[in-house]
């Protein structure tokens, strides 16, 4: 079947939300649609904030062993715990 005889739902004007986008998209494919996409062009500004402070070695090494043991990034266990810490007594 060629590209134009696939058949297809059409695409809705706009969603209601994210999640309807989401769910549309995990079921349709993009290049199925491929004839109503245009470029398009736009800047993004990425601000990124970030504080650095110093941990040990041992500590570090430990933290970096515990979250490939999690599947996650030193950085996101070290936020989990202090989000944790810092927030408990709220």
């Amino acid at each position: 079947m060629g590209k134009d005889n696939v058949k297809r739902e059409p695409l809705p004007e706009e969603f209601d939300s994210i999640e309807e986008a989401a769910e549309f998209w995990d079921t349709h494919s993009l290049a199925d649609y491929e004839d109503l996409q245009e470029d398009v062009e736009f800047e993004v500004e990425l601000k990124s904030e970030k504080n650095y402070f110093a941990v040990e070695n041992k500590l570090s090494e430990d933290i970096d062993k515990l979250a490939h043991s999690k599947g996650i990034l030193p950085e996101t266990l070290v936020n989990m715990w202090l989000k944790e810490k810092v927030y408990e007594k709220e």
